[in-house]
Parts: structure tokens; sequence; C-alpha cells
């Protein structure tokens, strides 16, 4: 049997979280890098792999498949050894999976990747920072974090929908809401700091599925680093006294 192809970019939210499933769950595949920030997702070798020319995007055999969260129910269900916890057989446990990721991607993923977008990372992609659409996207973030603290997290379980373990929605999420790591820590504790019952289930999700969750998130760490540095390097150089030349009078 031909091994599985995840096509995938680190710095991409679903990327990651299709990539720490699999590693999680032991699934033996093939990471075929494709560097969005070298456009590498407009050629069309990876057309041919998905026309809407976004990561992730998976092969396997001769059967192809986009879309994050499909492709994470694809891998829980055609994989042998995936626990139950992860996508369960249980029907109305699946249809309330099913229901967060629908809002995922019409809520929390437009506030949290445009917000991003917006305020750190355009320029790294030859983007204008737009204020405007950081603001916009700012509200939608903050309304999204309250319906995950008083929904979505509403019941004794540490994960979604009151779960004992997590499902592929909490893994696909809590990758979403690890871009804020990007934001300087005033702007993060800012808008997570309020939603005690949000960062709790972040660090419940990523203990669970360590050592793999902070490896694929290393890429994430080590930008933050580069981006604090920048910044530190800007601060010092408005601080930095002129120079001024002494007068000095002729003799």
């Amino acid at each position: 049997m031909m091994k599985l192809k995840v096509y995938a970019d680190r710095m991409s939210q679903p990327s990651r979280a299709v990539l720490i499933f699999c590693k999680v769950n032991g699934i033996d595949f093939e990471e075929i890098k494709i560097e969005l920030s070298k456009r590498q997702h407009l050629s069309p070798e990876f057309h041919a792999i998905n026309p809407f020319k976004k990561v992730p995007a998976i092969v396997d055999g001769r059967f192809k498949l986009f879309e994050s969260h499909a492709i994470l129910i694809y891998l829980a269900c055609a994989f042998p050894g995936v626990a139950d916890h992860w996508y369960p057989s249980d029907i109305s446990r699946r249809a309330r999976i099913q229901s967060v990721l629908d809002w995922h991607h019409l809520n929390l993923r437009p506030g949290a990747a445009s917000y991003v977008l917006n305020t750190v990372l355009a320029p790294l992609l030859g983007r204008q920072l737009n204020q405007q659409a950081a603001a916009e996207a700012e509200k939608v973030l903050i309304s999204s974090l309250s319906t995950i603290e008083n929904i979505w997290l509403k019941g004794n379980g540490r994960y979604l929908l009151g779960g004992l373990r997590p499902s592929i929605a909490d893994l696909s999420l809590v990758c979403e809401i690890m871009q804020l790591e990007l934001l300087d820590e005033k702007d993060r504790d800012r808008i997570l700091g309020p939603h005690k019952k949000v960062q709790q289930w972040i660090e419940s999700t990523k203990n669970a599925t360590r050592p793999h969750f902070d490896e694929v998130h290393n890429v994430l760490y080590k930008l933050k680093t580069k981006l604090s540095v920048q910044q530190s390097k800007r601060a010092d150089s408005v601080m930095e006294p002129r120079i001024k030349t002494p007068l000095t009078s002729k003799l």
C-alpha cells in the first residue's frame, strides 16, 4: 500500500491539526511541505492535488481530499487504531462534534486568522496591515472565545461538549487559537486573559497530545521569538537618544 501523503505548511493552523492527529495516532504518513510564503500552493502540481490551492490536503492511494475538518474525519474513520474519543462511533456524539466544526469555520477561524494576519503576519507575506480589518476581526475573535467558554465548554469535562477526552474539534480549535502566540504579551493577555476556562482547555489539549503538539508548533514558537527580537530592536531604536554634535567656537 502507498503511504499517506499530507501536504502542509506548519504555519497553517489547520495543517498543524492534521499533522498532530497523525502523529498522536501513529498513522504512517509522509509530510510534503507546501510553503505558503513562497507561493508553492499556487503551483500546477499542487493545483492537481487541491484545485482551491489551500493546505492541508492529503493523498491516500488514489484518493485525494482537502479541507481540514473533512481530512480529520476521514483519518479518524479510515485508519485502524485511532481511539474512539477523537470521532466517536456514537452518531449523536459525532453530530455534536460536527456542529462545533461547522461553527469554527464561520466564527473562530475568521476572527483569529484575520486578527493575527492584520496585526502581525501581513508584512511577512508581502501585504499591508489593515487596522480596520484587525478591529473587526478582534470583535469576532472575542465573541468566539466567549462562545467557547459559555457554550462549547459547558459541562464538567475538560474538553468541548463536556468530553473527558479530546476530539478532533478540540484539536482543530486549539490549533486555531495557538496563532495568538504570535501577538505581543500585552495583546495576547488582553484577549485571552478573561477566559480562564478556555486557557485551562488549551492546556488540557496540549497535555493530551504532547510531545507532538509542541514539536509541530515549534515553527510558531521560533517565529514568536524572531518577532519579539525585532520588536525589541525597534523599541530600542525609538528610545535611543539622539547624539548631538557639540558646538565649538572658533578661537
